[in-house]
């Protein structure tokens, strides 16, 4: 089964050459230099690279993490910081507003910033892999597989780097805590869709799928909440996103509830949990449309042409049919005239973020690469600090088309 997921930009980024030749005083710390340059550059190709995959991700990011270590922690262990932390000015974006880049003279900030940006890739590459027309089971488990990476990486981001930066982050600007969560629940509620798609395809229970629905409709439901008092003018697209899947999942929730009621005799209920259906799936359906015609960052698509969105079309339709034609026939039951309370609860199927750390410091940071960083020679006027408003360029990301029957474009 087809997934359509929406998805921010990427984080931009200035150049960094790492080039300190007033402190370097000795090969070693040359070398270093050297490799945090070329691994960062390394880094950042990938993310708009379409061939990269987790294993040559992970392998590039740790690399890159590695070395900047040397610029955070002191390399005995302790609670101390590095006397490099604060040598470097690095400019980042957000994934909302636009090319303003925010600017810190602290390594943390890179750390974080370069970490949020690995953990949207996952979110993108589980994108492309579940726009796939005919998805394999290894490929579902590989996109189930990489948002609850995504969702670690942007939980450990939060609970453990986040806090320590000196300059605490801007309302609205992505490592603001409001932002953060709506990522993290987005991740779960997303993987939990692979979940549904699979339960669905193996015949599971219907109160199993409609329990499960439920849940990823609140997930949906809690990070809409999340970005409610954020700027409408650049979050507003997201949230028709996530109120979309909301009503989609509430309105799954209630077809399959009405299965259930169904098979129990309770064919008058049925019905009215399937009209409930009928009437979440039209909601659904308009703020389609809508999310199509708002301006905001994330890609253009048409979700209601999309194959998963008109499958639940079909399957509320026929199975309300059935149920009409089962109590004209055999039932005679009268239809309430309030909807069934959904009281769901999953025990199985639910998502959890794949814990997640940073690499440890690079064997490369010994005491003596680490001594041949000299400060007193900085000079007094350093002009490392940019101009937090000079305008960085964005990441050329690639065009991703839209497999056949699929009706959008994922980016």
């Amino acid at each position: 089964m087809t997934h359509w997921f929406h998805r921010n930009p990427l984080k931009a980024t200035a150049p960094v050459s790492f080039n300190y030749y007033e402190i370097v005083t000795g090969p070693t710390a040359s070398k270093i230099c050297s490799d945090l340059r070329s691994s960062r550059a390394r880094l950042l190709e990938l993310f708009t690279d379409l061939s990269c995959n987790p294993e040559t991700m992970k392998s590039a990011a740790d690399a890159y993490f590695s070395l900047l270590q040397g610029f955070i922690n002191s390399l005995d262990g302790s609670s101390q910081e590095s006397k490099l932390r604060y040598v470097q000015n690095f400019k980042w974006t957000d994934t909302l507003q636009g090319q303003v880049p925010s600017a810190q003279q602290d390594a943390v900030f890179e750390l974080v910033s370069m970490g949020f940006n690995v953990a949207l890739w996952y979110t993108k590459y589980a994108s492309r892999l579940a726009g796939k027309e005919n998805i394999t089971e290894e490929e579902a488990k590989e996109v189930h597989r990489s948002l609850k990476i995504a969702a670690g990486i942007f939980k450990h981001l939060k609970e453990s780097h986040i806090p320590k930066l000196i300059t605490p982050a801007e309302k609205g600007r992505d490592l603001e805590a409001r932002l953060i969560d709506a990522y993290i629940v987005q991740c779960q509620a997303e993987a939990q869709e692979v979940t549904i798609a699979r339960a669905i395809e193996l015949k599971h229970a219907p109160g199993l799928i409609a329990a499960l629905a439920y849940e990823t409709a609140n997930f949906y439901q809690k990070a809409d909440h999340t970005l409610s008092s954020l700027e409408p003018a650049y979050s507003a697209k997201w949230r028709k996103y996530l109120l979309l899947k909301m009503c989609f999942y509430t309105a799954y929730a209630y077809c399959y509830h009405g299965q259930t009621l169904l098979a129990s005799d309770k064919c008058g209920e049925a019905i009215r949990s399937l009209q409930e259906a009928e009437k979440l799936y039209a909601k659904a359906e308009a703020l389609c449309k809508e999310y199509g015609e708002t301006k905001g960052p994330g890609p253009t698509a048409k979700p209601s042409g999309h194959l998963f969105f008109r499958k639940l079309g079909s399957l509320v339709k026929n199975t309300l049919e059935k149920c009409q034609r089962e109590n004209g026939f055999i039932y005679f039951q009268k239809i309430p005239t309030e909807a069934p309370q959904l009281e769901l609860k999953a025990n199985y199927g639910l998502v959890e973020p794949v814990p997640f750390e940073f690499p440890p410091t690079s064997a490369h940071w010994t005491p003596e690469a680490l001594a041949a960083f000299d400060l007193t020679k900085r000079p007094k006027d350093d002009g490392t600090k940019a101009k937090p408003e000079e305008a960085v360029k964005p990441m050329k990301e690639p065009d991703v088309r839209p497999q056949k029957d699929t009706g959008c474009s994922v980016s």
